[in-house]
């Protein structure tokens, strides 16, 4: 097996855990949050859960792998109408995923910090501390990428949601008509690569200033 391989499989391994912290937790906090506001939709279909295979999207995990960088979930299904106000409902909703994305990527760069102060002999440091502190880094990377991918104004991502609460009514049901097209939009902007000018330099830029 050549070396190109085995780099690959290596840096796999050490992101299968990054990954299925973010999604998880992205998806997590949409249910709970859902489910706080009233609605039982997300809790009736299994989804209050820290099971990641009830969280994982294949093609979003696919994108992952190989951007090491961006991706995406299996949508956590959500009953506007069970919101008091369904408008700010869905908005702190669609919020929760990504803020709870830059929340874990802050605490596990503070973690890597400290694995980096660390004083341990080489042998060890070789075998746990420098694998463990590339898994912390790429915990840290993928947080912010898809907290930031996720805030991007385009069906079915969070942004999406978002921006419909924040636009006045009309403007919002108009802009909502693309929502059956967003996902070939969404494929068309990562295909074309728009999303990596727009995502790569933001999150290269939080990632320096995290670590």
């Amino acid at each position: 097996m050549s070396s190109e391989i085995m780099t690959f499989f290596q840096q796999l391994a050490l992101m299968a855990v990054p990954i299925l912290v973010a999604v998880t937790f992205h998806e997590l906090a949409h249910g709970i949050v859902a489910d706080r506001l009233g609605d039982p939709t997300p809790r009736m279909a299994g989804r209050l859960t820290l099971n990641p295979v009830k969280h994982l999207d294949p093609i979003g995990a696919i994108v992952f792998i190989i951007t090491r960088t961006i991706g995406w979930a299996r949508p956590v299904p959500v009953n506007p109408y069970n919101f008091k106000d369904p408008v700010k409902g869905m908005l702190y909703v669609s919020l929760a995923g990504p803020i709870t994305n830059f929340l874990i990527a802050f605490i596990a760069s503070l973690i890597y910090r400290a694995i980096l102060n660390l004083q341990v002999d080489p042998q060890v440091a070789d075998r746990i501390v420098v694998p463990l502190a590339l898994m912390v880094r790429y915990t840290v990377i993928l947080n912010i990428g898809i907290g930031v991918f996720n805030l991007l104004p385009v069906p079915p991502l969070d942004g999406s949601k978002i921006l419909m609460g924040l636009l006045p009514p009309r403007l919002a049901m108009r802009y909502a008509r693309i929502e059956p097209f967003g996902f070939i939009i969404l494929l068309g902007l990562i295909i074309l690569g728009i999303v990596d000018i727009i995502i790569f330099p933001l999150v290269r830029l939080l990632v320096r200033l995290l670590i």
